[in-house]
């Protein structure tokens, strides 16, 4: 089971890793309603490396803010690869960063949009492109959370 102290200790080293290189983050959350950019601000010198974040928690503010295809949205639903994808890429262009995580999933109680509980998308956007990464998580609504917002924190730290 993942920790919050967990999620710091890899927010910590991200913004070191980032600042190292001169490089800034953004987020567009969904799921995680802003935890991922709140973890990152927890760390000391987080304001030299994140430019802010996108809580896109509401379907259509994923069109809105994160510039998420609308027809994508009504054919497949919010919790997919594509969804993602183009929350990162959206995220990116509109913070204006050299990096951005995205998530969307569903943290439970029911399904969405076909999806069982657990089911995660995390987006990562970067110079070299997007990529995304599918979880199925297990636990209740907070463990599934916690993992999502780490997840995201190791994957974007990885990708440096």
């Amino acid at each position: 089971m993942v920790t919050a102290a967990e999620g710091e200790a890899l927010a910590r080293s991200l913004v070191e890793a980032l600042a190292s290189r001169g490089l800034t983050i953004g987020t567009c959350e969904s799921l995680t309603g802003g935890g991922i950019a709140a973890t990152i601000t927890s760390v000391p010198g987080a304001s030299a490396v994140l430019r802010g974040g996108l809580v896109t928690y509401a379907s259509d503010l994923k069109v809105s803010l994160a510039g998420v295809d609308a027809r994508h949205v009504a054919e497949h639903g919010v919790v997919d690869e594509s969804t993602a994808s183009q929350m990162a890429v959206g995220a990116r262009r509109a913070l204006g960063t050299d990096w951005a995580v995205s998530c969307t999933g569903v943290a439970g109680p029911d399904m969405q949009d076909g999806q069982p509980v657990g089911s995660v998308f995390i987006g990562l956007a970067g110079p070299e492109g997007v990529s995304v990464r599918h979880f199925d998580f297990s636990g209740d609504r907070a463990a599934i959370r916690l993992q999502t917002i780490a997840t995201a924190l190791r994957l974007s730290l990885e990708s440096l």
